[in-house]
């Protein structure tokens, strides 16, 4: 199994209440029944206020790495990523369990 975290930093200036970032949020929850290749998903704003806390977080797992590229190549996930390019920056990490 892999797990695929992914941990969200809105921009300067972009509140979680805007329209634009209320859609990205709504792809993102639409991923976990439109991708077979996903057997964990998991997605929410944080709940701290600390500087070094990142603002919205994914919790994912896949079978291997096939389904991990199936994954990130899937057309939805695509669409996704490309609202949160607009308004956010973020960090990965891919591991094994």
């Amino acid at each position: 199994m892999i797990r695929h975290l992914v941990l969200f930093k809105l921009n300067d200036g972009v509140s979680r209440d805007e329209p634009r970032v209320a859609a990205g949020v709504e792809a993102f929850r639409a991923l976990g029944s439109a991708i077979p290749e996903l057997t964990v998903w998991e997605c929410a704003w944080n709940i701290t206020d600390r500087p070094i806390a990142y603002d919205f977080a994914i919790n994912s797992a896949v079978e291997d790495t096939d389904a991990l590229k199936r994954y990130i190549e899937h057309p939805d996930h695509q669409a996704a990523a490309a609202l949160w390019r607009e308004f956010a920056t973020w960090v990965i990490a891919d591991y094994e369990f």
